[in-house]
């Protein structure tokens, strides 16, 4: 399965290296993109949902990375729930060699 990277910047402007085992965050997030709060971690759910489900299709188990990591989104984005209009912005997508996608 070929490995994605979308890189988040969040409302403080931290910076974050996401995972998802599956090309398919590409269909929900786009580089630039800037997302309300809840619509990314929203967004992130079915992204990473559909991602571990393909790895679970091909390889018979759930990608424990993808649930990992949308764990500690929605850990982060937590924290972020106070911030009026709070947005995340996805900063780049690419692939596991770095090339952008």
């Amino acid at each position: 399965m070929p490995e994605t990277y979308f890189h988040v910047r969040w409302p403080d402007g931290v910076t974050q290296r996401c995972y998802s085992p599956s090309t398919v965050v590409e269909d929900y997030f786009t580089a630039g993109g800037e997302y309300e709060l809840s619509e990314f971690v929203e967004r992130s759910r079915t992204a990473l949902g559909i991602a571990g489900e393909r790895v679970k299709e091909k390889f018979g188990f759930y990608c424990t990375g993808a649930s990992d990591q949308l764990a500690q989104i929605e850990q982060i984005a937590a924290t972020y729930t106070s911030v009026t209009g709070a947005k995340v912005t996805v900063e780049s997508l690419t692939g596991a060699d770095g090339s952008a996608r």
